[in-house]
């Protein structure tokens, strides 16, 4: 697949973990709460408008990212979604949601975006590390 340029906003609101097979893993820069995006390497911006073949392939590492942030994050919930009303590049949430978090049991967008948590380098690596474990990731 063709990698795209990554849309601003994505590069602004997030951190590149790596590159799976089909796309790039990102990680949400506000660490209240754990926030993945999957970018397919893709010019297309409908999930529906991919090949048989590339779905696949991006619905299993939606599947392998979501068991990962349950385990890892031990979340209650996992919200997944395609949206991309405000960012069209084709793009994947995959939220680890916990009935403690600060906007349970509300929907995130509009509100998560602007916290103030940060990661650490420490954790950023730490995380890194362990989905290594789960998805290969190439810088």
């Amino acid at each position: 697949m063709n990698q795209p340029e990554l849309h601003p906003q994505l590069a602004a609101d997030c951190h590149i973990l790596g590159k799976t097979g089909c796309g790039r893993i990102l990680l949400h820069h506000n660490a209240a709460i754990p926030w993945f995006i999957l970018v397919p390497d893709t010019q297309l911006t409908e999930l529906h408008e991919l090949d048989t073949t590339t779905y696949q392939e991006v619905m299993s590492t939606v599947q392998q990212l979501g068991a990962f942030v349950k385990r890892s994050f031990d979340a209650d919930k996992i919200n997944i979604a395609a949206i991309g009303n405000q960012v069209p590049q084709l793009h994947i949430h995959v939220i680890g949601r916990r009935q403690d978090d600060p906007w349970w049991p509300h929907v995130i967008w509009g509100q998560a975006e602007s916290g103030d948590e940060h990661y650490s380098d420490d954790r950023l690596a730490a995380i890194r590390a362990a989905l290594v474990n789960v998805l290969p990731l190439t810088p």
